[in-house]
């Protein structure tokens, strides 16, 4: 082997060991407020961000709700009482049929006022609505919006089962964990969200 091809490789492994130089805080060039080490302010306690998170339900493990079961706490929306009577469905039967359990009816007095308020046109559905069997829950707030009243409480309480076939309550509902929905699908009532545990059809 040539002596000035071992010369070349030689300045190759030299190139591989160069190392980038940093200049050393004691340098002159360097200015003499860039030569201490900034120092890291401590937050101040008083403007300090809190930060709230909405605390996770202790009937949830993980997207199963511990707290659903027979017999099973159904709130019923207006138009669900509405479709169930076009589609000449027993309400209380056709609950029964789709969980294969006992379920109480739960009637708010938001959706009793927005019964009332549709008219003659609607007193069989009011009339379903006075049956004894069906439980009142009175309502604390102003007005008669029903979707609000609802979504307050399932989000508090997470024993009930919604009954609706609103399609913008639905998605709303989608968006609480462990709230399952019941709602009309070829002329009988059908479940999602249902864990599987409790022998809800699969649709």
């Amino acid at each position: 082997m040539s002596l000035s091809s071992l010369q070349g490789k030689a300045k190759k492994t030299r190139n591989f060991a160069v190392m980038k130089r940093m200049i050393s805080l004691k340098d002159t060039r360097i200015k003499a407020e860039d030569r201490e080490k900034k120092k890291r302010k401590k937050p101040d306690p008083q403007n300090m961000k809190i930060r709230e998170l909405p605390q996770a339900s202790s009937a949830l493990f993980f997207q199963y709700n511990t707290q659903l079961g027979p017999p099973y706490h159904v709130i019923i929306d207006t138009n669900f009482i509405n479709f169930s009577i076009k589609n000449k469905l027993d309400i209380i039967q056709s609950m029964m049929d789709c969980l294969y359990a006992k379920c109480i009816p739960y009637i708010t007095d938001c959706v009793l006022g927005e019964l009332e308020k549709l008219g003659r046109k609607y007193r069989v559905a009011l009339r379903i609505v006075k049956d004894p069997r069906f439980q009142r829950i009175p309502c604390l707030h102003k007005g008669t919006y029903a979707d609000d009243c609802i979504m307050q409480r399932v989000t508090q309480h997470k024993c009930y089962i919604v009954a609706t076939c609103d399609k913008e309550l639905k998605r709303r509902i989608r968006k609480i964990p462990g709230v399952p929905i019941m709602y009309l699908q070829q002329h009988r009532y059908s479940i999602e969200r249902m864990p599987d545990a409790f022998g809800a059809p699969r649709t």
